[in-house]
This record gives structure tokens, sequence and C-alpha cells, in this order.
């Protein structure tokens, strides 16, 4: 049975769909099965992974009752594939407000492939809206990407909280799988005063890998390349490889 991890930040900009289709990239190259689902109406992580208007997406399997079988491509990197999103994910917030047990639309959906990959990787869009819920409700755990910035410590203390309301409410078993320092640069005091705040509030909880303000991480997308694959010698391709190994032999959780 898969391990299904959200990745989500309600503040825009941080690395999230960077971190998704990366880790996605360098889980696989583990030898891991993963499915990459994105939620982002943008569709970033469906064209970072080298897919271009897909004819179904993922809005067909919430609001169509299509099967994610039908819906999910290749991507032409071996043991990675992807649930892909489209312009059309935009009304799916408020389609969905419409429908008994909204909540639960990609949880239902994904029962049925969740025994063919080992890991399913959630990107998140950069709200709280519905389709996260959703991510939130059909996940064993969120990853939160954090940019070492001046307001890191405010959004990740929101998110956190929303995180608990859905674990009352709606998934008991929903667990925080860790905090991602992201556009990390050694050399300005900022960051490094950010890191050690993230840190010494949630302890272990955060990873040991952090990520670089990275050139190769940023072009990889253009050429529809994962950038673990793009430039694997880059420090952001090694970092991302780093981040895959500690959630695999320290994160890495039970699915209920």
């Amino acid at each position: 049975m898969a391990k299904i991890v959200a990745i989500a930040n309600q503040k825009g900009g941080v690395g999230k769909t960077t971190t998704s289709v990366n880790l996605s990239g360098a889980l696989a190259l583990s030898q891991k099965t993963v499915l990459l689902v994105d939620l982002d109406p943008q569709a970033n992580a469906t064209s970072g992974v080298g897919v271009e208007r897909p004819c179904t997406t993922v809005y067909d399997c919430l609001m169509n009752r299509v099967s994610p079988s039908e819906v999910i491509l290749s991507t032409g990197f071996s043991h990675l594939s992807i649930l892909p999103s489209g312009a059309d994910l935009v009304g799916a917030e408020v389609e969905l407000a419409n429908i008994q047990g909204r909540e639960m639309a990609l949880k239902d959906s994904l029962e049925s492939i969740v025994e063919n990959y080992e890991v399913i990787i959630l990107d998140c869009p950069p709200a709280l809206g519905l389709l996260t819920i959703n991510a939130f409700v059909a996940a064993h755990s969120v990853l939160v990407p954090v940019q070492c910035e001046y307001y890191a410590m405010e959004g990740l203390g929101r998110l956190m909280t929303s995180v608990e309301r859905v674990r009352d409410t709606l998934n008991p078993g929903l667990e925080l799988e860790g905090i991602l320092l992201t556009m990390w640069d050694s050399r300005l005091t900022l960051a490094r005063q950010v890191s050690e705040e993230v840190r010494k509030y949630f302890k272990d909880s955060v990873y040991q890998a952090m990520i670089p303000r990275n050139i190769s991480l940023a072009e990889a997308p253009s050429y529809g390349q994962i950038g673990v694959v793009y430039n694997a010698t880059s420090a952001g391709a090694q970092a991302y490889i780093e981040l895959a190994k500690e959630f695999l032999n320290n994160g890495e959780k039970s699915p209920r």
C-alpha cells in the first residue's frame, strides 16, 4: 500500500512544486514506484515532468468519477508516473462545494490505485481550499517546504493550525512528515536566523537537508526535465537526493 504524502504550504513561492517534482524524481531514482498527483490548477508539476495538455486530468477523477488508472500517464522517467492537472481544475473548488462528502473525493478516487505504488506525492495548490483539504484527508502525512525568509514562522504556524483542524475532524491519522527549509543561502544572516528558529521550535521534525537557491532547479522545468536528472551534480539536485534518503531512512512511517 502506498504511503501518501501531501506537500503543502498556504504561501506561494516556497518551492512546493519544485519539491514535489524533485522528491518524486529522487525517490524514483531510488527504485521506488512513485505517483505524483498534481492538484494545482497551474499544472506546473505536470509540465515539470514533461507532460503538456493532457486529454484528461485529476479533475475528471474528482468530478466525473473517472478512474485514476485511465488518467495516469508515464513521465518518461523510470518508476515515476503522474496524475496530471489542467486548467479545468480551476472550477473544481466551486463544484466540489456542492457535492456531499466533498472532502473525501480524492481519497475515494485514489483507493483503486494505492496498491500500485510505494509512494504517492500530492502537490497541493498554495491555498487552504477544498483541493488542499482533499489532499490532507487522503494523505498519511504532510511535508511542508518553508522558505528561509522573514514571514516563514508566521505562515508555518497557520498551516499547522489547519493540519490540526483536519486531524481533529476528518483525518485523525494525519501526521507531520517533516519541514523542509528551501531557498537556502548560507551567506544571508536572515536565512540562518530562520533556520535556527524553525529547528528550535520543531526540532527533529526539520530535515537536515536544506534546498539551496539553484539555477539548475529553476531551468529544468523549461526543458520538461526533473532537476535531479537535468543536472544531477548540481547543489540543488544533490540536496533533493539527500532529502529522499532522509525520507526513506528516517521519516518513513507506516501507512494506516
